[in-house]
C-alpha cells in the first residue's frame, strides 16, 4: 500500500529513535491511511485517504 493520502498528500515523516544513551537510529512515522469511498465533486470514488480527511469529509457531508 502506498503511504500517501490522495486528498491532502500527507506522507511519511522521518526522524530518529533516541535511546537513553543518546544513540540515534532511523525511523518513520506513517500516516493512518484507510481505503474508503468518498463523494468528491458529486462523484463517489474509492480512495486511500488519511483518517483526518475522512473525518473532515464526513463532517461536511452530514450537514
Amino acid at each position: 500500500m502506498r503511504h500517501r493520502c490522495e486528498i491532502c498528500g500527507k506522507k511519511p515523516s522521518f526522524g530518529h529513535n533516541v535511546s537513553h544513551s543518546n544513540r540515534k537510529t532511523s525511523r518513520r512515522w506513517l500516516p493512518n491511511i484507510q481505503k474508503t469511498s468518498i463523494v468528491i465533486n458529486g462523484v463517489t470514488r474509492s480512495v486511500q485517504a488519511c483518517t483526518r480527511c475522512i473525518r473532515t469529509a464526513r463532517k461536511h457531508l452530514t450537514v
